[in-house]
């Protein structure tokens, strides 16, 4: 006799990962896109790092996404999401916390690792691979 084993998948919470807050320096931007329900589903269930390629832990607080890196706890991204569509983004600007001070930078990354967390079930390891491809890319170009 089989038993079946139900398990609730939780969301993520604050709690449970070594976080920082949005340093003061910072900038914001309009990001605008589209959710649909279970992309939308799939974002407020957040991640927890199982690996050490797992770069990023996310979790919701009511509309509000926070995106930190897994290692370090920094708080890279704040969204805000708007129902229609215009969703407000603060990004992290101290330098010795996130190098990027490029807005079209950060929209074109931020959108690429949305379209990997909305994915279900998120794919950690394939996300890591197309962050370092894309930043060999970028360093080829320099």
């Amino acid at each position: 006799m089989s038993e079946k084993i139900n398990k609730e998948i939780r969301a993520a919470r604050r709690e449970d990962w070594k976080t920082e807050p949005m340093p003061e320096k910072c900038a914001t931007f309009t990001l605008e896109r589209s959710f649909n329900e279970k992309e939308m589903k799939a974002l407020r269930l957040g991640n927890i790092p199982q690996g050490m390629e797992d770069k990023w832990f996310w979790f919701m607080e009511g509309q509000t996404l926070w995106a930190h890196r897994s290692w370090t706890g920094t708080c890279i991204y704040r969204i805000d999401f708007k129902d229609d569509g215009r969703h407000a983004v603060t990004v992290n600007r101290d330098p010795e916390q996130y190098r990027c001070d490029s807005i079209e930078e950060d929209i074109e990354s931020l959108n690429s690792l949305l379209d990997w967390w909305v994915g279900v079930p998120y794919d950690h390891y394939g996300e890591w691979l197309s962050e370092t491809y894309d930043a060999l890319k970028k360093a080829e170009k320099k």
